[in-house]
């Protein structure tokens, strides 16, 4: 309110108070006159309210110039149309702003959905309905696990915090393949990135197959070619006149032969690993005795170069999974371990269980590998220094068949390393894969 709306309020009050007080010393009834003018106040600001009212509940359903008046009511009424018109501004300005997005995220090829903490359907744009089959208004409010009908994305949306993305079958084209992204913001409400990725699934079954295919193909010529050297390595050890050269190039053979077949083996277990979907496995693994079973093997590897093993692990450490499948993830890493540290170095393989779930950790103190390489090492054929690689006799396949374990299993691995300070490689099993019932803090 101004200055000079307030004077003049002042100055109404006091005009119509002395009005009265000199009508009342006229009539010989000061208070008389004095509450006949309160009176007269009173129902005129009565009648401006009721005004207001009635203007205020015609102005909810359309824009109406308010009432003429004067005074205080005048500019209440001018204040509250000044305000009313700002929040249409605003209203109007933000509803622009929500079509815009709306249109830009209509023309999306991605499929966006937003839901609220129930998992209730509030928007969705044109490709979302296209690739899961949504339809407005319908489906609007129903709850979106009711209306995509699997049971992987049932999980993933209990519990989608800081997951990778999944794939899927479309619930509509079963030829569709579809990846699917949660981000979680606000109280718990989940928005949703729908992306079609038919074309490079189908580019990814082909590189399997081909991989799988070829690598079938070349076992054959690969035994025959390592059962023909081997025959000739015998044959010219006992004869004392073969020349040194011969039996050199023949080892080299025999050598490189023998990679290869580890080679195509690796490839074949990553093709079978990656096209076979896992089975549900209620076989309980003794972790006990499988690394046990990897750490003498690892003994035998290290042959003169005596590295130092230890193994940390209950006798009644249980796991639920693939035996077979777990052996190769673990005897990978132990391996590992054993070619990259040097004569005499140390290398501690322990298991224990938390309230998070149950822990494989295989540690050395080697050579170590510069960070920079870590976010890439699970990728299949990537070296951190191709000589090593030649070196050992690794096929560069090792971590991606962990990790690709480790995925069947609903595990994951974590890295840490530096160069000169050896590495860290654990593997992370949740409390479902646990069989144990003693859980310990460690």
């Amino acid at each position: 309110m101004t200055t000079s709306v307030r004077s003049w309020f002042t100055g109404r009050i006091v005009s119509m108070l002395a009005i009265g007080l000199l009508v009342g010393w006229l009539a010989d009834r000061i208070f008389l006159g004095l509450f006949l003018a309160t009176l007269f106040y009173l129902l005129w600001s009565h009648q401006q309210l009721h005004r207001l009212l009635i203007w205020l509940d015609k102005a909810a359903h359309k824009e109406l110039d308010p009432p003429e008046s004067t005074g205080v009511w005048g500019e209440i009424f001018d204040g509250i149309y000044r305000i009313q018109r700002k929040h249409n501004r605003s209203k109007q300005r933000l509803a622009s702003v929500i079509e815009r997005i709306q249109d830009s995220t209509a023309a999306l090829n991605d499929g966006i959905v937003m839901a609220d903490q129930n998992g209730s359907l509030e928007w969705w744009n044109r490709a979302a309905g296209e690739l899961l089959g949504l339809q407005m208004p319908d489906d609007q409010g129903q709850l979106l696990t009711n209306l995509v009908r699997n049971p992987k994305f049932a999980r993933y949306m209990d519990n989608s915090h800081g997951k990778e993305p999944i794939k899927i079958d479309s619930p509509v084209h079963e030829s569709r393949q579809l990846q699917i992204a949660i981000t979680v913001y606000g109280q718990g409400n989940r928005l949703l990135l729908v992306r079609d990725v038919s074309r490079l699934h189908q580019l990814e079954i082909m590189r399997t197959d081909f991989v799988a295919n070829v690598s079938h193909e070349l076992r054959t010529p690969l035994t025959v070619i390592s059962g023909y050297l081997e025959t000739m390595s015998d044959g010219m050890a006992m004869n004392p006149d073969t020349p040194p050269i011969f039996n050199r190039a023949l080892d080299q053979m025999q050598e490189q032969a023998t990679r290869m077949q580890r080679l195509i083996e690796d490839l074949l277990l990553l093709s079978r690993l990656e096209a076979t979907e896992p089975e549900r496995i209620s076989q309980s693994v003794t972790l006990k005795s499988l690394l046990a079973g990897i750490v003498n093997d690892a003994k035998a590897l290290s042959g003169e170069n005596q590295h130092q093993l230890q193994l940390e692990c209950d006798d009644d450490a249980l796991l639920t999974g693939d035996a077979v499948e777990l052996r190769s993830a673990f005897s990978n890493l132990v391996y590992n371990a054993i070619r990259y540290t040097p004569s005499g170095g140390k290398v501690q393989v322990k298991w224990w269980q938390d309230q998070e779930g149950g822990h494989l950790m295989v540690q050395d103190n080697g050579v170590g590998i510069d960070p920079v390489h870590i976010p890439r090492l699970t990728e299949r054929f990537y070296r951190v220094d191709k000589s090593r690689s030649h070196a050992t006799g690794g096929t560069g396949l090792g971590l991606a068949i962990v990790k690709h374990v480790l995925l069947r299993h609903e595990g994951r691995i974590s890295i840490s390393s530096h160069p000169g300070k050896g590495s860290r490689f654990i593997c992370h099993f949740p409390l479902s894969r646990i069989k144990q019932a003693n859980v310990v803090n460690v």
